[in-house]
C-alpha cells in the first residue's frame, strides 16, 4: 500500500488589501469586491416584467436559473455613456451574490480586477454621480486625477426590494 503524504501549501491572506471587479457605469469607474460577484456574462435578450421597480429591466434565463436584471443607470439616474462603435460590445451583466440572491447589474464595460490597499481607499464626498454615499464603501483616487467609486452591493437593496426581486 502506497503512502502519501500532503504537503499543505499557505494560503497568504493578504488582509490590507482590497481585490475589486471595476467596471464603467455612465462616465464613472466603479469596483466591488470579487468575493461578491458570481460571474459576468455578455448583454443578453432580457424578458420585462409588468408592474416591476422602474429600475428593473427584466430578467434573462442564466443556465437554467432566472436573474433579475437591475439597471442601476435608472435607479441612481446616471446618464449613459456615449458609446463609439462597437463599444456596446464591451459591456454586460455583471452577476452579484446579494443576500443569496443572483442579481444581474447592467454595466457599461467591463473594466478589469485590480488590487488596491485598504489605506488608499477614503471616504466618499456627500454625492458621487447621483449615488448617496450610504451605498458607496469609499473612493480610490485613480492617477489620471478620477476617482474609482467602490459601492457596497449589501447596501444597494434593502430587504423589501431584495424581496420583490427574488419573486419576480
Amino acid at each position: 500500500m502506497a503512502k502519501f503524504s500532503s504537503s499543505k501549501k499557505k494560503v497568504e491572506v493578504v488582509e490590507d488589501r482590497l481585490k475589486l471587479v471595476t467596471f464603467q457605469l455612465g462616465e464613472e469607474l466603479y469596483g466591488v469586491e470579487i468575493m461578491d460577484v458570481d460571474q459576468i456574462v455578455k448583454t443578453q435578450a432580457v424578458r420585462s416584467i409588468p408592474n416591476a421597480p422602474h429600475y428593473v429591466e427584466g430578467i434573462f434565463n442564466l443556465r437554467s436559473e432566472i436573474i433579475p436584471v437591475i439597471s442601476l443607470h435608472k435607479r441612481f439616474h446616471i446618464k449613459a455613456p456615449d458609446l463609439g462603435e462597437g463599444d456596446e460590445y464591451l459591456g454586460g451583466f455583471l452577476i452579484l451574490s446579494v443576500e443569496n440572491n443572483k442579481i444581474g447589474v447592467v454595466i457599461d464595460r467591463v473594466a478589469r480586477v485590480v488590487d488596491i490597499k485598504k489605506d488608499d481607499v477614503q471616504l466618499p464626498p456627500q454625492m458621487i454621480a447621483g449615488i448617496g454615499t450610504e451605498y458607496i464603501n469609499g473612493v480610490v483616487r485613480k492617477e489620471d486625477g478620477g476617482y474609482l467609486i467602490i459601492l457596497d452591493i449589501h447596501k444597494l437593496f434593502n430587504p423589501r426590494e431584495l424581496q420583490v426581486l427574488k419573486n419576480l
